[in-house]
């Protein structure tokens, strides 16, 4: 008797959306959540498509807890994948090289399946049918471009229900899946807090199965970090032109000033939970908000990929490691992005994906729409535009640019009578007086460290109209250290008494924020990287132009000043604060690095950094060295 053949298992292909055009792009856009919400095909087919994947099985494979719960707990192998030699960890890949591009494989993947249910979607509709299906094909997860405006519309933070068009054709209210998702079940895997909120949260209002969500605190720390965000944003796509720099929060390549992606990145996960699941890596992923928020890494991943052609991913080491990848192993561009398969027996890696318009994923982004591809000169050239345009208006508020093309416009002498209040026309009365080259002072000399402050009957300086000083606070600090997630809040100034004043303090500048595992225990590879230090950045220029009063960014005024006013908190992310005694790591250090802006450049061009430490040595979680 014939033996019944056995069936082969098939694994999840992850292709990303198919189908749809968009005029001017190979592959359909996806779109910023401000806009998407107003397309009201796309708006109401996303919407029933999400909550289909909310109520599958949590069992199931394309389920929305099974491909959140990728990034983290419950630690269990998705489609087979790393079944014989897991880790006690998620397969996302934090602090490595390859924590830009492992996660554009994984929203393609949530698209792919979110389109999948618009599509059948549309095919019920019974009223102006064609319309749907194209709305359907060419639906893309709309990413959250919190660069521009860090407080996402009123249908991601705070309505409970959403008005869409059904099938029907008629108007109905539904309740919100983008608020929050509802656990069928809280999983056993679940450390405290959230094993017992059967919903996810954000600002949180106690620890308790009956907390609710803060809107009102979220949205107030959202808009206080909106300077900060913009401008770590404009540096790194600016200033940054390493993978080491740009790709992770550790220590990057020695020579950056700016943060990483994945740096800021950590802020906005922290800055949205406030103590929810999305400030914790192992349940970030159940957020709903978590894809809009990725979706925004990829395109600033592709913003950067223009802005540096050919730059791409270097061999490193994997840092703490993953479910699939052992931790301080060697991991390149051609290690395997699990567990996202490409094909039935491969998966994506990091060359695979790559491409300012991934269309081998199926999508784009719209800065992209009716550039020629190929002409990298080209591309670099509107990339740089755009990006000046949308998060370069902190430049213009305290860097005196274009002031180079101004220069031979001017008498000889000119430049003496420049200031806040009598700069030419083009220039904002913000802006301070550049640094003085024609002084000899350095950012390091020993004249600057002892110079006043200011000095009324000194006769004004020549400002250079080429250079001007930019000055950014440095902050290492061990990930692992407090035990959960947390931030390094600086402020220009008095720091309020209580606590809960200080992101809303007229004098707070930024953070430097901490994304970390809250059950450390529970994580091997969490275990065995105790010790790795995160690195970030917090730009001062605006805060010191808008504080100071000084009227020069020159380090003879700037140090004394710094020296004086520049101070720094500790605070967990739900609020807590933290004894800087006890933060042994911390150590916070001022650089100095010069600026021009040459002739046919886009972006300002820095020069050599001083390391200014003696601005914060001999303080607790200052720097370790007094020069």
């Amino acid at each position: 008797m014939a033996q019944p053949q056995q069936q082969t298992r098939l694994n999840f292909v992850t292709t990303g959306a198919t189908g749809g055009s968009t005029a001017g792009a190979p592959v359909p856009n996806r779109l910023e959540i401000n806009d998407f919400v107003k397309h009201e095909e796309m708006f109401s087919l996303y919407i029933q498509a999400l909550d289909i994947m909310y109520n599958a099985k949590q069992t199931d494979l394309i389920s929305f807890f099974q491909i959140a719960g990728i990034h983290g707990l419950p630690y269990i192998a998705w489609d087979g994948v790393g079944e014989d030699s897991a880790e006690a960890n998620g397969y996302c890949t934090h602090g490595s090289v390859l924590f830009p591009t492992w996660h554009r494989p994984y929203v393609a993947l949530f698209e792919q399946i979110l389109q999948k249910h618009a599509k059948d979607i549309a095919e019920t509709y019974t009223v102006h049918k064609p319309k749907w299906q194209k709305a359907a094909a060419n639906l893309r997860q709309p990413f959250w471009d919190w660069a521009s405006n860090t407080v996402p519309p009123a249908e991601v933070i705070s309505l409970d229900t959403v008005s869409i068009t059904v099938s029907n054709g008629h108007k109905k209210q539904v309740p919100n899946p983008l608020r929050r998702y509802r656990f069928h079940r809280i999983d056993s895997s679940f450390p405290a807090p959230y094993d017992h909120w059967p919903t996810t949260l954000r600002h949180p209002t106690n620890c308790g199965p009956n907390a609710k969500d803060d809107v009102k605190h979220l949205v107030s720390t959202l808009k206080a970090e909106q300077s900060d965000v913009t401008s770590k944003t404009y540096n790194l796509l600016t200033r940054v032109h390493t993978w080491p720099a740009f790709s992770n929060h550790t220590p990057g390549d020695g020579d950056s000033t700016s943060n990483s992606l994945e740096a800021i990145h950590d802020g906005i996960h922290d800055d949205v939970g406030g103590g929810g699941q999305m400030s914790d890596p192992v349940v970030a992923g159940f957020d709903p908000i978590f894809f809009l928020h990725h979706c925004q890494v990829d395109r600033l991943l592709a913003l950067w990929e223009a802005l540096n052609p050919g730059v791409w991913v270097n061999s490193s080491s994997s840092e703490g490691g993953t479910y699939t990848i052992p931790p301080n192993t060697t991991v390149d561009k051609n290690t395997p992005l699990t567990p996202f398969w490409n094909t039935q027996s491969t998966f994506w890696t990091s060359v695979k994906s790559a491409g300012v318009t991934p269309k081998q994923l199926g999508y784009s982004y719209p800065e992209f729409n009716d550039l020629n591809l190929n002409d990298q000169n080209a591309v670099r050239a509107k990339i740089a535009e755009v990006v000046n345009e949308l998060y370069g208006g902190h430049v213009h508020k305290t860097f005196p640019f274009p002031l180079p093309q101004l220069s031979s416009n001017l008498p000889q002498d000119a430049g003496a009578s420049l200031s806040p209040t009598n700069a030419p026309s083009d220039v904002p009365t913000t802006a301070l007086a550049p640094h003085n080259t024609a002084s000899g002072q350095s950012a390091g000399s020993e004249e600057a460290d002892q110079a006043p402050e200011t000095d009324a009957d000194a006769p004004p300086s020549r400002p250079s109209l080429t250079e001007i000083w930019e000055w950014t606070a440095r902050v290492h600090v061990k990930k692992y250290e407090i035990g959960s997630s947390f931030s390094v809040l600086l402020f220009l100034g008095a720091v309020p008494e209580d606590p809960a004043d200080w992101r809303t303090s007229p004098n707070y500048v930024g953070a430097h924020h901490a994304f970390v595992n809250s059950a450390p225990e529970r994580c091997a590879n969490c275990r065995t990287q105790a010790d790795m230090v995160i690195e970030g950045f917090v730009h001062l220029n605006e805060a010191i132009a808008a504080h100071s009063g000084l009227g020069s960014f020159d380090p003879s005024v700037v140090k004394p000043y710094l020296a004086r006013e520049l101070h720094w908190r500790v605070q967990k992310v739900d609020g807590t604060p933290v004894d800087l005694e006890s933060v042994k790591s911390l150590e916070v250090v001022v650089l100095a690095t010069p600026l021009t802006l040459p002739p046919g450049e886009p972006f300002p061009v820095p020069g050599e950094v001083t390391h200014h430490h003696d601005i914060t040595y001999g303080r607790v979680g200052g720097s370790r060295h007094s020069h």
